[in-house]
């Protein structure tokens, strides 16, 4: 999808309209981010539960819609945007693209790549913005990482660990694989990091385990996954969450001819022999804001996103492939193809 595209509606003397499909911690970022631009106004909104999508509408002063099918449908809502479970993306997607809006979702675009392929092509085929959010890639770790690698010559082998204990299990979407997805994909920043920085994917080889409560409701999970990419860097993504994991984890190591980086998300380091360097890493705090801000700078000024849906979909990819060689124990060779 072209990013450069600059669309009828920035001509519009009145503000964006917007709706929300979500009324959880990220449906409220977007919310607050949107009421503080004035190019934007916040309409209405739809979620799970009567109660949560009352208390919302209360606090941002918006309409209820009975659901997301009656808030696509307003004709007055210019930009749909999506942040409830992953499982519904793809189809809110497309039946707001069908009724002629833009569309901002929260990663994956779906759980099925074929799926998120045809709504990209969907959406150039209607002229409408397809923005998929992928925070990681505007935070401060992420270019805290871009700006160290130099220091680090040829990178070999790279290594990012997220580990999430939770003592108990919250009864929570985000453990329900029908909801969730695989957790490579639903958790798809894990490999998106990766492919940003480094390219195409050649192969992955992923193992994947689960600790379960009942067919869709798992107590713990966990994923890793190993990549090799086109350029012979070695990758390993290890991602984990539960009640068997008892101290959290968030380190992403960068192994280089010339030395080593570490990063937290609050912190790195460069080591070079017996030399360790302090690196800063700038605070996630204000992401929903800038990311909402770009997709308004995109729609009025015809300014570029940070992130194209295709770049997004290729991982999705990878994320596909990754549950394929779960599922298969063998590795899962990734044609080049895929990226175009």
């Amino acid at each position: 999808m072209t990013q450069s595209l600059f669309f009828s509606v920035a001509k519009a003397s009145h503000p964006l309209q917007v709706g929300i499909v979500g009324t959880g911690y990220v449906a409220k970022m977007r919310a607050a981010a949107l009421i503080a631009d004035p190019r934007s106004q916040l309409v209405a909104v739809t979620g799970n539960t009567p109660a949560s999508t009352i208390a919302f509408s209360q606090e941002f002063d918006v309409t209820v819609s009975a659901s997301w099918v009656d808030l696509v449908e307003r004709p007055d809502i210019d930009l749909v945007i999506i942040s409830t479970v992953n499982r519904d993306h793809g189809k809110i997607a497309r039946y707001a693209l069908e009724h002629g809006k833009h569309v901002v979702v929260e990663y994956p675009l779906s759980l099925d790549p074929d799926d998120a392929e045809s709504l990209i092509t969907l959406a150039r085929e209607k002229n409408k913005l397809l923005h998929v959010e992928h925070l990681e890639l505007l935070g401060g770790l992420h270019n805290a990482i871009k700006a160290s690698l130099a220091a680090i010559g040829q990178v070999f082998y790279v290594r990012y660990v997220t580990i999430n204990p939770q003592h108990p299990t919250p009864p929570k979407w985000t453990y329900q694989p029908s909801l969730f997805g695989f957790p490579m994909t639903g958790a798809l920043s894990r490999l998106h990091r990766f492919t940003d920085l480094f390219g195409t994917v050649a192969s992955v080889n992923c193992q994947a385990q689960y600790w379960n409560i009942e067919p869709d409701l798992y107590k713990a999970c966990l994923c890793n996954a190993r990549l090799t990419f086109s350029n012979g860097i070695l990758g390993e993504s290890v991602y984990g969450k539960g009640e068997v994991f008892w101290q959290s984890d968030n380190t992403f190591t960068l192994y280089g001819e010339q030395g080593t980086l570490i990063f937290t998300p609050e912190k790195g380091q460069l080591i070079q022999n017996d030399t360790i360097q302090n690196i800063e890493v700038a605070s996630r705090r204000g992401l929903f804001v800038k990311d909402t801000q770009m997709v308004l700078d995109y729609l009025y000024e015809g300014k570029p996103l940070y992130v194209t849906p295709e770049a997004s979909l290729y991982t999705l990819k990878v994320a596909e492939a990754a549950r394929q060689s779960s599922l298969s124990g063998e590795t899962v060779k990734i044609h080049s193809d895929m990226k175009s």
